[in-house]
């Protein structure tokens, strides 16, 4: 037996949690195991109650589930506030919500929860691929509001999608006008930081306390080389240098950097001059697209000498304090830079003063007590006695070489002993027991041995190597490629650039990236099905977000004034924008209200109206009076009858007679019986005979209408015959 239909309310009530669903979908990957399980099981619960129609549960156990769910959001995220637990919150909150979806208003309620969500996915990804995928979930939501607007009837889901997606066109013409030249402010609130240690470009630098470092795949910046790219072990980009060590944390004396940061101590003013810069190696242009990251440092190739703003564009400002380029400004938009830069350079300054020399040796009173013993047998033997500044550093990159140190992203919480108590000395930790860490421990314990043994030393941040993307000949550069590594003082040189890193893992600093990098959370079956298409399905998208970078979400507040330049505005600002943006908008708003009225319903109108308006004006002008039905087309009847008893009748009968023969033809014909041309109705004006009547009976009318003014003008026979006074 064939089961019965669903009701209109169940079928509603599904297409809404299938929607729903697709908005939440892209955020399960970064949801906790209890949201994401807790989600799924809610929204299956509320489906099986609509297909099956059965009562929804008691208000106790929502309640219940809130509560739960404010608790757990705490315990998996110690707050309440932030990225990551508003999106948990959320989340949770509308599958909850749709446990009790029984009226419109609850309907509005979640569709206006899913239109929150879709906002939040764009906190994590602005990618293409994510943005079509929030279309059709808008167009979704769109038509599941479009089915509540409509609660008679059962109105289609199609022909919801089709009002819905009218809709979206018709706000088209608005999208674009906001987007070209609504003002771009900064940010109006912020989203608290999430907790968490990953991959990426910091101005300050801190050991221990990191258990394991995140693999961030997100793409830092983008690389075009306009000639032959350098090898991978010259694809050092140059970001913060630190050279200031508390025992735990570096940072930068740099007053460019640490102004305004609350994280780091106030520092004596520097008056030192500029580094100055010795070329040398070969020279290489490119052009580098730079993801914003909130940093003033643009981590240039490692040489750059010449940084400006690729036409047309002219933000950000930039300047260049030995090989380290600062922009004026925090990097909040994506920039685009053309660079010029030498291989081979380094920053060779004068003689440093006794100032500078002590700040390049300096370590912190009381920490690393055996690394430092370490050093100081180490700079005692023989054969480094007497030795240089090179010798002592190959010397150091021996010993980690040979003395069984391992890299890895995982090496257990520095900050905590095995007893579970807090270390002091991490750099004794690592260079001494543990033996194994990431870049940070490397380059923070190489410079701490050297300045033990009197070499000025300090530590380099930025990105080490790149991936090539075949697709648009880009090199591509991820936050998983941050890195640190370490310069040291050499007399008649300057700073010399040396990996303690690629010592025990070359692999990481002198190997290509590999093309073939699986999205996270991939399973590993998928991963091992064709490495060769999952490696091309990257590049192509990859390389199509980058367009869509470029030509979308590039735009900025400096093209928006460029192109108020353009078009003859001195001195744009903001409010010139917004005057711009305002006018477009109520001209498009004049326009859609033309639109509305072109478009409004009208009673359709047969071709015999015109000629039977004109006919009743010709009456109207004869002096004949209205009858009480429409002139067109159904009233020549109704004038031909009040002919009889109108004084034109005695004044001029023959004219009175022909018109309204004329007339009566012509209702007859009018109203003939429907032939097979179609019913009399619908019969257009086309024969010659119905024009020839019409106009007949107009001129009829008009000469009618004037024997009874010339009859009414003239005198009467009694008033002939009448004495004068």
């Amino acid at each position: 037996m064939k089961a019965p239909p669903l009701s209109r309310d169940a079928r509603d009530t599904l297409w809404l949690l299938a929607v729903l669903a697709l908005c939440i979908a892209p955020h399960l990957e970064r949801l906790p195991l209890w949201c994401a399980l807790g989600t799924v099981a809610a929204m299956v619960w509320r489906g099986r109650q609509a297909w099956l129609e059965a009562p929804l549960p008691p208000r106790w156990v929502l309640m219940a589930s809130l509560i739960a769910a404010i608790g757990l959001t705490l315990m998996s995220h110690q707050s309440l506030f932030g990225r990551q637990a508003g999106v948990t919150l959320v989340t949770i909150l509308a599958a909850l919500k749709t446990l009790e979806l029984r009226a419109r208003r609850d309907a509005f309620v979640v569709t206006s929860l899913g239109f929150f969500l879709i906002l939040t996915q764009f906190l994590f990804s602005q990618a293409m691929g994510m943005a079509l995928l929030m279309l059709l979930a808008l167009l979704g939501l769109l038509s599941a509001l479009v089915l509540a607007q409509r609660p008679v009837g059962r109105p289609s889901i199609g022909s919801a999608l089709g009002a819905a997606a009218r809709s979206l066109v018709m706000g088209v013409p608005v999208m674009l006008a906001l987007y070209v030249f609504f003002p771009r402010f900064g940010p109006l609130w912020s989203v608290p930081a999430d907790s968490g240690a990953r991959t990426g470009l910091s101005d300050r630098m801190q050991l221990g306390g990191v258990a394991e470092l995140a693999q961030d795949d997100s793409v830092a910046l983008r690389v075009r080389f306009t000639q032959a790219p350098p090898s991978s072990d010259q694809l050092y980009f140059r970001g913060p240098v630190l050279d200031l060590f508390d025992g735990q944390h570096w940072t930068s004396s740099l007053p460019a950097l640490r102004r305004g940061n609350p994280h780091l101590p106030a520092v004596a003013s520097d008056t030192r001059p500029p580094p100055e810069v010795t070329l040398s190696g070969r020279t290489v242009r490119y052009q580098l697209t730079l993801e914003p990251n909130r940093l003033r440092v643009l981590p240039l190739l490692d040489g750059t000498l010449e940084a400006a703003p690729s036409p047309p564009l002219t933000e950000p400002t930039v300047q260049r304090l030995g090989l380290t380029w600062l922009a004026d400004r925090p990097l909040t938009e994506r920039a685009q830079i053309d660079a010029r830069a030498w291989l081979g350079a380094r920053e060779a300054p004068a003689e440093p003063d006794a100032l500078t020399l002590r700040r390049w040796l300096q370590l912190p009173a009381g920490y690393n007590p055996r690394t430092l013993a370490w050093a100081a047998a180490l700079r005692t033997r023989p054969d480094l006695a007497q030795a240089d500044a090179r010798t002592l550093a190959m010397a150091v990159m021996r010993h980690i070489r040979q003395g069984d140190f391992r890299y890895t992203l995982s090496p257990g919480d520095d900050a905590l002993d095995a007893q579970g108590r807090p270390v002091l000395h991490l750099v004794d930790q690592f260079w001494l027991d543990r033996r194994s860490g990431f870049c940070e421990h490397f380059a923070s314990a190489f410079v701490v041995v050297m300045r033990a043994m009197g070499v000025p030393a300090r530590v380099v941040t930025g990105f080490q190597g790149a991936e090539l993307n075949p697709v648009d000949g880009l090199h591509v550069v991820r936050n998983s490629d941050a890195h640190a590594w370490a310069e040291f003082w050499q007399q008649g040189l300057g700073w010399v650039r040396i990996d303690p890193t690629a010592a025990v893992a070359p692999e990481r600093v002198e190997r290509p990236r590999p093309l073939l990098r699986h999205p996270q959370g991939l399973p590993a079956t998928l991963s091992r099905l064709d490495p060769a298409l999952w490696s091309g399905l990257r590049a192509y998208t990859d390389a199509a977000n980058h367009r869509w970078n470029i030509w979308v979400l590039q735009y900025s507040r400096n093209q928006q004034m460029s192109m108020l330049s353009r078009w003859g505005v001195n001195s744009p600002d903001w409010t010139d924008l917004a005057r711009v943006c305002a006018g477009l908008l109520v001209l498009l708003s004049l326009g859609g209200l033309v639109w509305l009225w072109w478009r409004r319903p009208r009673t359709p109108r047969s071709a015999w109206h015109r000629p039977m308006m004109l006919l009743h004006q010709a009456l109207l002008e004869a002096g004949f009076e209205a009858p009480s039905v429409s002139p067109a087309p159904a009233a020549a009847l109704a004038w031909s009858r009040q002919l009889q008893a109108h004084p034109a009748a005695q004044a001029a009968p023959l004219a009175h007679a022909a018109l309204q023969q004329t007339l009566v033809e012509l209702d007859a014909l009018r109203y003939a019986p429907a032939t097979d041309a179609g019913p009399s109705a619908t019969r257009p004006l086309a024969p010659s005979l119905a024009t020839a009547l019409v106009q007949q009976a107009i001129r009829q009318a008009r000469e009618l209408g004037r024997v009874w003014a010339a009859s009414r003008a003239a005198p009467s026979p009694a008033a002939l015959r009448a004495p004068r006074p």
